[in-house]
């Protein structure tokens, strides 16, 4: 019965038709932004953050939002596969709820997020494909732009995130945080979202486990989530916290 809202896409499509080709911020404000569902309310604070902010980001990176139309076009047609992922958690845990889960197109900064409206996709992070262009994308979504397949995964990770009544703290709290919600989203929909930092990190598990504990019951994020990582993954604190999960 969980409900899952896509209409917020083809608001959005409407809105990016009507902007074209000055992508004018009235036009997202008044076509999309008013428009749109708690999921795109719930989706302004640190995402969207404003019209003018998201017509922005949509003239830096024009081909890279044409090409996402297909795929995020497939979304309506996947609630049963997402569903799967739903059944699964209430057969491990019974107790668990279900929110509404709402997909949205952002401004390229975040996947998704779990608030008290329920659970918001950002659907623009799940356009990769392999004629996807990428000279407007920077290093780290050239990292994280995932294909629309892989969508399902996310919405189980947010999912695990619902359900958790804790915020962060120390590294090691924020970490377990994050990493649980990859080890149980990938026991309910068949995979976690962070595969490429499992592939640099796993063959370094004893260094980075040293380096982790001096800080682990500090404060202090740096280099290990939610900050850039020079010369390695960012968010390697997911990958810890599922290998402290899954031992």
């Amino acid at each position: 019965r969980a409900e899952i809202v896509t209409s917020d896409i083809e608001n959005f499509w409407r809105a990016y038709d009507a902007a074209a080709p000055g992508f004018a911020p009235d036009v997202f404000q008044r076509e999309y932004l008013d428009k749109g569902s708690k999921g795109v309310k719930g989706f302004l604070k640190g995402r969207i953050q404003n019209a003018e902010y998201l017509a922005k980001i949509v003239s830096l990176h024009p081909k890279y939002y044409a090409s996402i139309r297909e795929s995020t076009g497939q979304i309506a047609g996947m609630t049963d596969r997402i569903r799967q992922s739903l059944a699964k958690l209430k057969e491990l845990y019974p107790q668990a709820k279900f929110p509404p889960i709402y997909f949205v197109i952002g401004a390229l900064n975040s996947g998704g997020t779990s608030s008290n409206n329920g659970l918001i996709i950002g659907a623009e992070m799940y356009g990769l494909t392999p004629s996807t262009p990428q000279e407007e994308l920077n290093d780290w979504l050239k990292m994280v732009v995932k294909p629309v397949d892989e969508l399902s995964h996310i919405v189980a990770h947010e999912l695990i995130h619902f359900q958790q009544k804790y915020d962060g703290g120390t590294l090691l709290e924020a970490s377990i945080k994050e990493g649980a919600a990859d080890f149980l989203a990938e026991l309910i929909s068949g995979k976690h979202i962070n595969q490429p930092i499992h592939d640099f990190a796993n063959s370094r598990e004893k260094e980075l486990w040293l380096e982790f504990r001096e800080r682990m019951n500090q404060k202090d994020y740096t280099g290990w989530l939610y900050s850039p990582a020079p010369g390695r993954p960012n968010d390697l604190g997911y990958w810890m916290g599922y290998q402290i999960t899954r031992s």
